[in-house]
């Protein structure tokens, strides 16, 4: 399913699923170099495709972290292993579910700002149900049901219209049909580390978004005393609002 995943998306996006192109330009002085990207749950990586090509044109160093989806722990020690092979500062990035991994995973001394796109941003303790139950319900998130070995997915009829409203429907029905389940023990396990308490945050906020409500978005966003960007787009917004999104990293990486 996921090789079926990465190509479907690849194709959609144009270019390798894995690869971004080779820099283009030398990065202004004082500009962070590395970028790393984590991605949420029901997908794969290469739903930051679009941005990392944009940041690779621009000269910096992209990494796409690949996360099992099988607990909180698994996903921390993919973002781990990707932030130990940075040389020099780097931006740490999530979208969605990818908000508690960076929050976990970003107190690596390397990281120089988080990012938070349409993402979850727990508190010490607090767990991705925890912070569902205490939100605004959404159609997205009530469509999430455990199958018996307790992996999480969204109803396909509801996905397209409450994740990816936005994109062609015919890729929306795709994404849908070949999601990339979440496990509950993900679901389930607190953060016990809060890292943007102690880092330069932005935060972009998807105003048409149906999983993570916006006023949900800018309450995580307050709490952290985030830098916030709007944009007028879905769940999927890290698609389909790329350049937006990737000028708030780009932002980001000259935070010292």
């Amino acid at each position: 399913m996921r090789n079926f995943l990465l190509s479907t998306v690849a194709t959609i996006l144009g270019g390798a699923a894995f690869a971004a192109p080779a820099p283009s330009a030398e990065l202004p002085k004082g500009a962070a170099h590395n970028i790393v990207l984590v991605h949420g749950a029901f997908v794969d990586q290469t739903s930051w495709k679009p941005v990392a090509d944009i940041l690779t044109k621009k000269g910096y160093n992209v990494t796409l972290v690949e996360n099992p989806l099988t607990s909180l722990a698994a996903d921390v020690d993919a973002t781990k292993r990707a932030l130990a092979k940075q040389n020099g500062r780097t931006v740490l990035v999530g979208h969605s579910w990818g908000g508690v991994v960076i929050t976990q995973a970003g107190n690596d001394p390397k990281v120089s700002a988080l990012v938070y796109v349409s993402a979850f941003a727990p508190d010490v303790g607090q767990s991705l149900a925890a912070l569902a139950k205490s939100g605004p319900a959404t159609e997205g998130a009530t469509a999430i049901h455990a199958d018996d070995k307790g992996d999480l997915t969204i109803d396909p009829k509801v996905f397209p219209a409450a994740v990816a409203a936005d994109l062609p429907a015919h890729i929306a029905e795709a994404l849908a049909n070949h999601q990339l389940p979440l496990n509950h023990v993900a679901f389930e396990a607190p953060v016990d580390t809060a890292a943007w308490r102690d880092k330069p945050t932005f935060y972009v906020i998807s105003t048409k978004d149906k999983v993570i409500a916006p006023e949900a978005q800018k309450f995580f966003a307050d709490k952290m005393k985030a830098e916030t960007t709007d944009v007028a787009g879905s769940h999927a917004s890290l698609v389909v609002h790329a350049k937006d999104v990737a000028a708030v990293i780009e932002k980001a990486s000259f935070v010292k």
